[in-house]
């Protein structure tokens, strides 16, 4: 039998990929697609998610790859630097697209021991006290402990799952693609910045000193069909609607839509079955979240699957998936609807966006909206009042090096600043680690794998019943 079979080859399959087998879980990744896809839907990747690769070793990967831009315009396009001494040692965006992205995260997932089975298409599965058994397109059957589905907004998964996915549907569509222009880039980048002073779901912009540019247009009302592409000639009618001139473009690599719809599972598991990434919500792209979302969905979830297949979960750890998920997913849906409104060209919403604008001025708004869309402000909800606890903690500065350098093997962390604490029962699962800290207002911390606080303090029976409670019985 397979640990955990994985349904989607994206982003955050891979990305869970990997999470599992660091902890020695066996992971079967089924991808429907014969090969990756070119298609760039997502072009970066934000703090938390860097600070998430830094904590397993691999953020060096992905930072030679992409180029770091400063985190400026980012809540709905309003021009207005990112504040000072924002609380990561990431304070940028990390320009690298989707497809790159991808590669890296299954590079490290085959490297780790993942079997990837492309060219595989999940049609049914049934689920019983034991496992999963997953039926494929080709008649073949496997079975599993458990199946998560991170195939997208269209999920396979949480149909067959019978999973509701409430929200609300596209009210506007925007087209998307890689192509040539039939101008200069000297003629044409005057006239894109002029439109986008209103436009701001409008852009062309080269890539990577190709002859390709990458082109976002408002489309003509809303395709009922989402499995129909667009054509070079509605690009050229959009284009010229929006900014008086098609601008020449020809020669396309690749063209997609994507809407403004706001939906989300009404649960994350049902039984051995669980949803993340895209399968378990989607919104609009506004502050390029959406990617970042669901690989943090893939390293919450992944240490916890993992400590069910090894057997020593605690009762209830593998339904604060949900419990800590879901809400993080509900207020980027908010957040990134909120964006859309913003960026509507009507009298109405300008006017709104004019204030907001205003506002933002605020160093303590623009920091709480950054922040937001980073998710680096993210608490979970843990039922302590030390406002430390269920934050996310940054790469400390320790005497010997970098915190994060102590998560690689993506084990709990006792950080304990005066020595005086022992994990011993818990050394299988958690490192005891010795050290101090000028920027940590605590004696002592426990971190989960996700680099979440799971209790501050210095009391040893309340660390015990912190350990039992996220990493289960002494040994």
């Amino acid at each position: 039998m397979i640990d955990v079979i994985i349904a989607g080859g994206g982003p955050t399959g891979m990305m869970l990929a990997g999470e599992l087998r660091l902890h020695g879980v066996g992971v079967v990744v089924l991808e429907r697609d014969p090969e990756p896809t070119e298609v760039v839907r997502a072009l970066g990747l934000h703090a938390r998610s860097i600070e998430v690769l830094d904590q397993r070793g691999i953020a060096d990967r992905f930072l030679e790859a992409g180029t770091t831009h400063p985190l400026a315009g980012f809540f709905a396009g309003i021009d207005k630097p990112a504040p000072e001494r924002l609380d990561t040692k990431y304070p940028v965006v990390l320009g690298l697209p989707q497809p790159h992205i991808e590669r890296l995260l299954t590079e490290h997932a085959v490297e780790a021991g993942a079997e990837i089975r492309r060219g595989s298409t999940v049609t049914a599965f049934d689920q019983d006290d034991d496992g999963v058994t997953v039926e494929l397109a080709d008649g073949t059957s496997l079975r599993a402990r458990y199946l998560v589905g991170c195939d997208g907004g269209r999920s396979t998964i949480r149909k067959l799952a019978g999973i509701d996915f409430p929200g609300e549907p596209s009210r506007v569509e925007t087209l998307l693609g890689e192509m040539e222009i039939g101008i200069p880039w000297e003629e044409a980048m005057p006239l894109m910045l002029e439109v986008r002073k209103t436009q701001k779901r409008f852009g062309i912009g080269p890539i990577g000193g190709t002859a390709t540019y990458r082109v976002i247009v408002p489309a003509e009302g809303v395709n009922e069909d989402r499995a129909v592409m667009p054509t070079l000639d509605d690009f050229k009618e959009q284009l010229v609607r929006i900014a008086g001139t098609d601008f020449g473009v020809h020669s396309p690599r690749w063209m997609s839509r994507f809407g403004d719809a706001t939906r989300q599972a009404e649960r994350y598991r049902s039984g051995r079955v669980f949803l993340a990434g895209d399968a378990a919500h989607v919104h609009p792209p506004t502050g390029g979240q959406g990617l970042n979302l669901g690989v943090q969905d893939a390293f919450n979830l992944g240490w916890k699957l993992a400590a069910a297949v090894h057997g020593w979960a605690p009762e209830g750890l593998l339904d604060t998936y949900e419990s800590e998920r879901h809400p993080v997913a509900e207020e980027v849906l908010n957040n990134t609807r909120a964006q859309i409104e913003l960026m509507k060209v009507e009298p109405g919403p300008q006017s709104v966006r004019r204030l907001f604008t205003e506002f933002v001025q605020f160093e303590e708004v623009n920091r709480y909206l950054i922040e937001k869309i980073i998710a680096v402000s993210v608490r979970y909800d843990l039922g302590s009042e030390n406002d430390l606890v269920g934050r996310r903690i940054g790469d400390l500065a320790l005497k010997r090096g970098g915190l994060y350098a102590q998560m690689h093997a993506g084990r709990g962390i006792l950080l304990d600043q005066a020595g005086t604490l022992s994990a011993a029962g818990w050394a299988d699962r958690v490192d005891h680690v010795v050290d101090v800290t000028e920027d940590l207002d605590a004696p002592a911390v426990l971190l989960r794998p996700d680099g979440h606080v799971a209790w501050a303090g210095e009391d040893q029976a309340g660390l015990e019943g912190a350990l039992a409670r996220w990493f289960g019985t002494a040994r």
